[in-house]
Formats: structure tokens, sequence, C-alpha cells
């Protein structure tokens, strides 16, 4: 469940992100919102099936972005997320900008400098500070292998925790 950019709401996320549109900040923000929303039903129908579900991103992410464009806080940035699935699990794969500039195919979208990254970072991990969420950050710059074993260890682990557990609301 990364954006979906199939539907209409992902295609205009998608042509903004690729430079081909301009959308006002607030605008875009919760154009993010409302891609995740419309996951929501299958979201939770795939949970009550005892489906795991791996999303790439989820609200953090666009909290953290949009936070980082200076002119909007972290509370305003979380309201149109609240009462999403709550994640038993977040893992945070940490590399750094320099790391990441070194990767095929970066700085092709909008966000993609090091200086704006930067910002992201420092507002993720304002949001790692929340204590009702299970963060896990796993350096990034690790092989590949390494990388798989240890996501691969945590998850299992978080899966067997959580076996039983009603699904919970973000920020709520």
């Amino acid at each position: 469940f990364p954006t979906d950019r199939t539907t209409e709401i992902g295609q205009l996320i998608s042509s903004y992100l690729v430079r081909e549109k301009d959308l006002e900040d607030h605008t875009i923000h919760l154009l993010f919102s409302a891609n995740r929303w419309e996951h929501v039903p299958l979201m939770k129908e795939k949970l009550h099936q005892g489906i795991t579900i791996v999303v790439d991103r989820y609200a953090f992410s666009g909290v953290a972005f949009t936070s980082a464009k200076g002119n909007f806080c972290l509370d305003w940035c979380k309201q149109p997320d609240v009462g999403l699935p709550k994640p038993d699990l977040i893992l945070f794969l940490h590399l750094s900008p320099e790391e990441a500039a070194e990767r095929g195919n970066y700085g092709h979208e909008r966000y993609e400098s090091s200086s704006f990254q930067e910002k992201v970072l420092q507002s993720f991990y304002c949001l790692m500070e929340d204590k009702t969420l299970n963060w896990k950050t796993v350096d990034a710059s690790q092989s590949i292998e390494d990388l798989h074993r240890e996501i691969k260890s945590i998850a299992e682990k978080t899966m067997e925790e959580v076996q039983n557990k009603p699904l919970g609301e973000l920020w709520k």
C-alpha cells in the first residue's frame, strides 16, 4: 500500500511529484491523506482476515515532509490522518542524505534535495518521541541481505506479539 498513483487523487499527486503540476502546500498534504483514506476499507478487510499489511511510508512520511516546509506545525499535519488504522510497528530506515543522494534516480522528484531532507529527518525525530507508537530505527546503509534479515526478524517478533491484539486508531 504505497501512495496509489492509479486513482484520480493518486494521479494528481504523481503529477505534482514529477513537477508537471503545482499545488498549494495545504492541498497536496490533504491529497496524500485522502489517498491513504481511500485504502482504509481494503486495509481493514485484509487485517480482519489475518493478513499482515506492509505500508510504504504511510501517514508519518506525509506529516514529516509537510512540517519540514516550515510554515506548518506537526499537529496540523497530523489531523487529517487521525483515526487511520494504527500500525503495530513503524520501521524507520535511516540513511544519511549524502548516502541517499548517491543512490540511483535521486533528485528527480520534488523534495529530493539534501537541505530539505535534513529538515524532514528532524520532523521524523519529533514524531519518534510519541511513545504510544512502536518505532524501530534500522541502519539502511548496511547490505541488502543484512537489512532484509534485520527487518524480517523485527517484523516476525512484532507479528507474534500483536497476534490477538485489536486494531487501534492512529493519534486517538
